[in-house]
């Protein structure tokens, strides 16, 4: 189990085990060495040894704890951020997530009461996976880890599939395999007495209070004005900045030439003594190339600034990025992170990245595309009618689902419903009715009565007070933010042994972002809104006025032309076709449409190679490599 994940941790190993009359356990660790490089080995115990930890990731404010934990009589044996968590639970048990400011999944066996604490960050910035058996419970930061163990069964969950087809990854708290599961973030769970159980710890706070319009905000020390608001998140975000930047290796930070990774970068410059090492990757197609805005970034902030071009290809990376994401993950943009994460680790051990703050600053386009369907919403029933009228599909437009005309035909087909099954159909990666006309009578009826498009919505009543654009936001932050963005992130940085930190995830800037009126995030055209103005004095002039680009590669044009073969060998193999889940035809279909350019399907043609690759890498081999293979079995 250990060596299956020596990427995460290159550095140390190390093992626990004990066997009580009843109860054994055994505790593994893979040491990726940031802080107290000479005494932070893991797992780590108590001085009496009554306590022993596991535990991934960084507690930022570790000091100020330890310091704390001092004055109450507690003596350290190391400077480690390990040793200050060890303590803080021996002294708050579980309320001791309550102090943490950081990214973390741990295990904590507490020998004295025969009880396993497990507990995971409040954004999901580190993952953890379980199994929950009659006489056993596995648990593990990778879920290649667990099927290490031998017998475990690996059968795969019909619903999860749904899943991944409609969201492009498997949401906690599913698995694709039936009987393992993710814990969410912002939950812990404890095992005692043979009794298990999981429980929410922190929730994002949107729906303490209804906020639409830039009215005061007086209460519980929230700023009065927007002024107010753009002061505090200068030294809310500054102060993330700064607890980051503690490390005992090298630090970087990705500079992609976009409003975040800009002020993230920015505000780390102002903290140093010396030149940020940055990184940025370009490629040689223009409309995924931004490395002329990272590049003025970069000069403007005054960065070591590393550039590469590089040409990804799907042939190459496929394998690796299979195996190292566990489940099916059919978010492409994993690729170039990937190779992003490859060449910072050449230098640097620590990156700091702009991760989150589209989602808790209203910064897709797609925020602006909900608050248009809620004013369509308004108009008398006649003009309602005619915007969603069928007429408008029949206007000629690119397949290319990027392109401006396609996007209004999409936004207008889907006018007529109702705020949340709208939103959802944009997002989908296949709607209802072609996961439908794609599956066998068979794999529908595995599904019973579950519905993946129920999901989502369900998702929503977590946030019942806010405006459609905020609750839109805020289940962003819950679901598309750790389940894809976080997910890939940290599977691409661990697998070169690269820690990633994303100062904007810093809790107390989510209860910030969540409290304040859209407005101040939102308004007109412009979104991020408060994050410009804050840190307008950081960010070149091309890149405040610059449209958002996606991180992306060309998959389109990939299913066209070089990995046109792999459709036909992959997909249309009578390996594939014969597995149960989809009709033969309507798989050919699919492909024959897109490679004739009739239709763009290449994210749902990604999604099925995906699928298809995991599947021969982990379900049809007798046992899973503790390393990435250099080609698909």
């Amino acid at each position: 189990m250990s060596d299956a994940l020596a990427h995460r941790g290159p550095d140390a190993q190390g093992q626990y085990w004990h066997q009580g009359n009843s109860i054994g356990i055994a505790l593994g660790h893979r040491r990726l060495s940031i802080i107290d490089l000479q005494q932070g080995q893991q797992p780590m115990s108590n001085q009496d040894g009554s306590i022993h930890l596991v535990f991934n990731g960084e507690i930022y404010n570790y000091r100020e704890l330890r310091e704390s934990l001092i004055a109450s009589g507690i003596q350290f044996r190391t400077s480690s951020d390990t040793e200050v968590l060890l303590h803080l639970y021996e002294q708050k048990q579980e309320k001791c997530l309550d102090e943490l400011r950081g990214m973390f999944a741990f295990a904590i066996w507490d020998q004295k009461k025969n009880k396993l604490f497990l507990a995971r960050d409040r954004l999901g910035q580190k993952p953890l996976v379980y199994r929950k058996e009659a006489n056993r419970l596995l648990f593990a930061s990778e879920l290649k880890s667990l099927l290490q163990i031998q017998n475990l069964p690996r059968k795969i969950n019909p619903e999860a599939i749904d899943l991944f087809l409609t969201y492009q990854y498997v949401p906690h708290p599913w698995s694709i395999l039936e009987g393992f599961k993710k814990l969410p973030p912002a939950h812990f769970a404890i095992w005692e007495n043979g009794k298990f159980r999981v429980q929410r710890y922190w929730s994002p706070p949107f729906s303490q209070q209804k906020q639409n319009t830039q009215q005061e905000i007086n209460n519980e020390g929230r700023p009065r004005s927007y002024e107010d608001a753009v002061a505090k998140l200068r030294d809310l975000l500054s102060e993330a900045v700064r607890l980051r930047l503690r490390s005992d290796v090298p630090l970087g930070a990705f500079l992609s030439g976009g409003i975040d990774s800009t002020i993230i970068t920015g505000l780390m410059q102002r903290e140093m003594s010396r030149p940020v090492e940055t990184f940025s990757i370009g490629f040689d197609v223009a409309k995924y190339d931004e490395t002329s805005y990272a590049r003025e970034a970069a000069k403007k902030l005054g960065t070591n600034h590393h550039e590469h071009i590089v040409s990804p290809s799907a042939l190459e990376s496929l394998p690796k990025l299979i195996w190292h994401y566990d489940e099916p993950f059919a978010d492409s943009s994993a690729i170039p992170t990937m190779a992003l994460c490859e060449v910072t680790s050449q230098s640097v051990k620590v990156a700091l990245t702009g991760d989150g703050g589209d989602e808790l600053f209203a910064g897709y386009d797609r925020y602006r595309a909900v608050r248009l369907g809620n004013k369509i919403d308004s108009l008398p029933g006649f003009l309602r009618q005619l915007i969603a009228s069928s007429f408008w599909q029949k206007i000629p437009a690119s397949i290319n689902q990027k392109t401006f005309l396609r996007k209004v035909k999409r936004f207008l087909g889907s006018a007529s419903l109702e705020p949340r099954s709208r939103y959802l159909q944009w997002i989908a990666i296949f709607q209802k009715a072609q996961r439908d006309q794609l599956y066998t009578a068979e794999f529908r009826n595995s599904l019973q009565q579950f519905q993946a498009n129920q999901w989502l919505p369900e998702v929503y009543q977590q946030f019942p007070n806010r405006d459609i654009v905020t609750q839109t936001t805020a289940v962003d932050i819950v679901t598309y933010l750790p389940c894809d963005i976080l997910n890939k992130v940290d599977i691409a940085s661990m697998s070169v042994g690269l820690e990633c930190r994303s100062p904007f995830l810093d809790h107390k800037i989510a209860e910030f972002t969540s409290q304040i009126p859209l407005d101040f995030k939102l308004k007109g055209k412009i979104g991020k809104r408060i994050l410009r103005d804050a840190f307008c004095e950081l960010i070149p002039e091309s890149i405040l006025t610059r449209p958002k680009m996606g991180f992306g590669v060309p998959v389109d044009h990939w299913f066209r032309n070089e990995l046109k073969p792999m459709l036909h060998d992959i997909l249309l193999s009578e390996r594939a076709l014969s597995r149960g889940y989809f009709s033969p035809d309507a798989v050919r279909n699919v492909v024959d449409e897109h490679t004739s350019s009739r239709a763009d399907h290449s994210y749902r043609l990604w999604a099925m190679l995906v699928l298809e690759s995991w599947q021969r890498m982990f379900i049809d081999p007798p046992t899973i490599p503790t390393q990435a293979p250099r080609s698909i079995p």
